[in-house]
């Protein structure tokens, strides 16, 4: 494996012009700071960035913690916060948890030793030694999607409570009001927020919810479908259904066509979150969708800001919440 040592016998220069290349290259020469670039690809030099944190005394890697990195919406976060962090000449640690606690942490423990500058994360506990670890971390923690009532940091979401209850409103506006309501699992923020949304904007309209018709369908595709067949198997079923995200509206849209019931003319369908193919998918779901860009963008400057700045580092915790936005489809009929 090509050192440092070889990139400079190669280019012709000491060591620590090299080390000043890679780490600060604006104060090389253009000539030199060519010819040590080129070196660098001759030798097939790759910097070790764990070194290099310890030779500077601050890291350049930044740690991301979520519960599934094949879910398209931490992808987006992600692929955010990469792009913004590479800008600033620093490197992203992608893990993912499987939104099991224990591993969780032992993830955690595993970025810290390799000292991580700092933590992007959707975090998984609840309880108070959950929040006492996290906070008892020595380095900037950034939490975005799942907000933890206690933990002493910066948040970064969505307005799910507006998300359900845009949603709810829309039905409404078309004469629904015996509404389906697929929720995810209680333990996580996002989904008591839309749960909460749902209820509170039906019951401003002044119509009581069938507590038949509030199933909990976990965020997965497995219980998304058994909770819809559960929903339209009834004599009275609703005529429309909320997905409190995409999978289990998606299972629901599977179970209409399975009975032999039409989207919208039997069962009015609407979601929150989008998913790369739902343009070809017939109908077209009505949905609320989330800036996961700008999500992204959020977390990578907040936490970026906290690990290069002293001044920062300091400051009290804040909480940034992002207004979703409604995406009308053909998925409703007016009753």
């Amino acid at each position: 494996m090509a050192t440092i040592r070889d990139v400079a016998k190669l280019a012709g220069v000491s060591v620590s012009t090299v080390s000043l290349s890679i780490n600060n290259p604006g104060r090389v020469g253009k000539k030199t700071l060519q010819r040590v670039q080129k070196a660098i690809m001759d030798v097939g030099y790759a910097a070790d960035p764990v070194a290099r944190s310890l030779a500077s005394g601050r890291s350049h890697l930044i740690g991301f913690v979520v519960g599934n990195v094949a879910d398209q919406f931490f992808g987006n976060i992600r692929r955010a916060l990469e792009a913004y962090a590479v800008e600033r000449d620093h490197f992203v640690l992608i893990t993912d948890s499987a939104s099991d606690l224990e591993r969780e942490q032992t993830l955690i423990r595993h970025l810290v030793g390799l000292k991580v500058a700092g933590l992007a994360m959707s975090p998984a506990g609840l309880n108070q030694d959950y929040v006492d670890f996290i906070d008892g971390l020595k380095i900037p923690v950034v939490c975005f999607d799942q907000k933890i009532d206690g933990l002493n940091r910066d948040f970064v979401g969505s307005n799910n409570y507006a998300a359900a209850a845009m949603l709810t409103e829309h039905l409404l506006h078309l004469g629904h009001t015996r509404i389906g309501f697929i929720s995810g699992p209680d333990s996580l923020y996002t989904a008591r927020e839309r749960y909460r949304g749902f209820i509170e904007t039906m019951n401003s309209a002044g119509i009581e919810v069938d507590p038949s018709l509030v199933v909990n369908g976990q965020y997965t595709r497995i219980s998304g479908y058994e909770s819809a067949m559960k929903l339209l198997v009834k004599r009275n079923r609703p005529t429309a259904i909320i997905g409190s995200n995409n999978t289990v509206a998606l299972s629901a849209l599977q179970v209409i066509q399975e009975l032999g019931l039409n989207c919208p003319d039997d069962v009015s369908l609407v979601m929150i979150d989008d998913l790369p193919w739902t343009s070809v998918i017939t109908p077209r779901i009505t949905m609320v969708v989330q800036d996961t860009k700008q999500l992204g963008e959020i977390v990578a400057s907040r936490l970026l800001r906290r690990v290069t700045s002293e001044e920062l580092a300091n400051e009290p915790p804040q909480d940034f919440l992002l207004d979703p936005k409604f995406v009308p489809g053909n998925s409703c009929r007016k009753i």
